[in-house]
């Protein structure tokens, strides 16, 4: 009689061990962290899991950046663990909000006191649940060791689940150290395969018709788009209807830069061109957007009130919002630009239509090469225009773009070209200063193959420099470039337009970057003429570290970002 070896179907593990099971179900492969007391039974098992590269960094709230970056650029959940309750914790609630404002599914981990010390005046303690609950989908804290594969399957679900966004687990001390003997059916792989919404034939048909009626039409596209690699779809419909595409605000990269009918980011902080469009349109298909603050102020300034507005969104609550619209569709961006592609046969006004898009396209490549031609390359010291132009010229295709939020950032956000969907990652949902750097890292380890490029101002560089040391431990080689004005620009453009120059806390010294950058162990440039940079940043692409490029502009440029800025501006 042969014995057959009997499989085990359980073992012990401690909590720690047991969310680091979890992980590994889940096929995570990077971990972002700071270690600390209150998870290291967690940070003892990554030690031990080879499959999983861990990587520390300087700051929690940096480190929900770099895994917010490494979700959106790989379309799978990024992976935050704060060690440390309490101040550990308080420290991921910025990087949290930024996530939870671009859709972004992070998963962010952090200690917490023991059970026993709930109610008590403990040390390090406060309520994490309440602190997380605003600013993620879903907050859990975990009651019991036996339940933390299950609480980890429902994150991951949660997470993942449309709309996408950030989820939290607070995992207390004595949860994390007591040892519990685990059934392996315990850490069944969450199915991540969520229901794609299609809209219903009758809808449809009712779009197609209200499309087939119009004479100067446009597509919007959104977030909803870029998030979903819809850009096939919407490039197929603009195909059908020969109609302009324009992008929201912070999603130039929705769809390629070099596709024909591209007009690029729309709204205040687009282009002339995208913004007479949807001034101007008759019927309006806005895919996969919210035409929120950053595309319209919320306002007909920005948008044709008279125009007959079909808006296909994920979430309900966001159809309508802010503007009424002619038909709702509640569904899947991309999928609702197959379905129109497939309904819309015959154009009865092609024609005009033609006209149109005729006119748009010889007004975009006006508009192009004067934007080419207007550039100060010749002026010192260096003009925003001047170094976006030189970025178009010499950085490559495969190119992923972050920026911060501030003056110059804003500035670049349809100043730059975008050809990778998606290559363009910005807080502008959020408006958050210190996100750039951080994230370009975060998108670095999703995707290797990809040159990541990161805009900052010097003052948002200033908040993160620290994080230098990541990048050249852990071999994370993207380029940051630092616009080095020597101030917080928008607010200094305030200052001077609305304050009577008044300036207080406007103006900032910084380090020469490009040294402090070659103390950490990285590369560093300075740039001080416009000829300068074409050579930097190639040098600083080919390097084989991290690099930074510490460009001097002009204090000067500044431009004023809020709402009430523009009609200044005008005059």
């Amino acid at each position: 009689m042969i014995k057959t070896k009997k499989r085990k179907t359980s073992k012990y593990l401690t909590g720690g061990q047991a969310a680091v099971q979890s992980l590994k179900k889940e096929k995570v492969r990077h971990v972002f962290g700071l270690i600390g007391s209150a998870t290291m039974e967690m940070f003892d098992a990554l030690y031990h899991e080879k499959k999983i590269k861990f990587i520390g960094v300087r700051d929690e709230k940096t480190g929900t950046h770099m895994a917010d970056g490494y979700a959106r650029a790989s379309g799978q959940p990024g992976i935050m663990l704060a060690g440390q309750n309490g101040p550990g914790a308080t420290n991921l609630v910025t990087g949290i909000a930024q996530a939870a404002a671009a859709f972004s599914p992070l998963i962010s981990i952090a200690g917490a006191i023991s059970t026993s010390d709930l109610i008590q005046d403990a040390f390090q303690g406060i309520d994490q649940q309440s602190l997380f609950k605003p600013i993620t989908k879903k907050t859990w804290t975990v009651t019991r060791t036996e339940r933390i594969p299950e609480m980890f399957r429902e994150a991951f679900h949660i997470a993942m689940k449309p709309r996408r966004g950030p989820v939290h687990l607070n995992l207390p001390r004595d949860i994390l150290s007591k040892s519990v003997n685990f059934k392996n059916s315990q850490y069944s792989q969450t199915n991540k395969s969520h229901k794609i919404s299609s809209a219903k034939t009758n809808i449809i048909k009712k779009a197609a018709k209200m499309i087939n009626s119009a004479t100067q039409p446009v597509i919007i596209a959104g977030g909803g788009i870029k998030n979903t690699n819809g850009h096939v779809e919407v490039l197929e419909l603009a195909k059908i209807l020969n109609t302009p595409v324009v992008t929201s605000a912070g999603h130039g990269d929705a769809i390629p830069f070099d596709y024909s009918l591209n007009a690029g980011q729309m709204g205040p902080r687009g282009n002339p061109v995208a913004s007479r469009l949807v001034k101007e349109a008759d019927v309006i298909v806005a895919l996969g957007t919210r035409l929120g603050f950053n595309s319209t102020f919320y306002s007909y300034e920005n948008i044709n009130k008279k125009a007959k507005i079909i808006q296909v969104e994920i979430e309900p609550t966001m159809i309508g919002r802010y503007f009424p619209v002619s038909i709702k569709i509640c569904a899947d961006a991309r999928t609702v630009a197959k379905q129109l592609c497939d309904e819309i046969t015959n154009i009865k006004k092609r024609k005009k239509i033609d006209a149109w898009t005729k006119q748009f396209i010889n007004e975009r490549k006006f508009y192009l090469k004067k934007r080419d031609l207007d550039a100060a390359s010749d002026i010192f010291p260096i003009q925003p225009s001047a170094l976006f132009k030189e970025l178009r010229n010499v950085l490559p295709k495969n190119s992923a773009i972050t920026l911060d939020a501030g003056t110059l950032c804003l500035q670049a956000t349809d100043a730059l070209n975008y050809y990778d969907p998606p290559s363009l990652f910005t807080p502008l949902d959020f408006g958050l200063v210190g996100f750039s750097f951080a994230c370009g890292l975060g998108i670095k380890v999703a995707r290797p193959e990809k040159t990541v490029v990161s805009l900052m101002g010097d003052g948002g560089f200033g908040m993160t420099i620290s994080e230098l040391s990541t990048a050249v431990d852990y071999g994370i080689n993207t380029v940051t470039i630092v616009m080095n004005n020597k101030s917080w620009g928008a607010e200094k453009a305030y200052q001077r337009d609305f304050y009577g120059e008044r300036y207080i806390g406007a103006d900032i010294s910084s380090p020469p970057f490009d040294k402090v950058a070659e103390l950490y162990g990285a590369k560093g440039f300075s740039v001080e003429r416009t000829s300068e940079i074409n050579e930097a940043i190639n040098a600083a692409i080919k390097c084989g570290k991290p690099a930074v490029v510490d460009i001097a502009v002009d204090p000067k440029a500044l431009y004023s970002f809020r709402r009430d800025s523009f009609k200044h501006r005008e005059k």
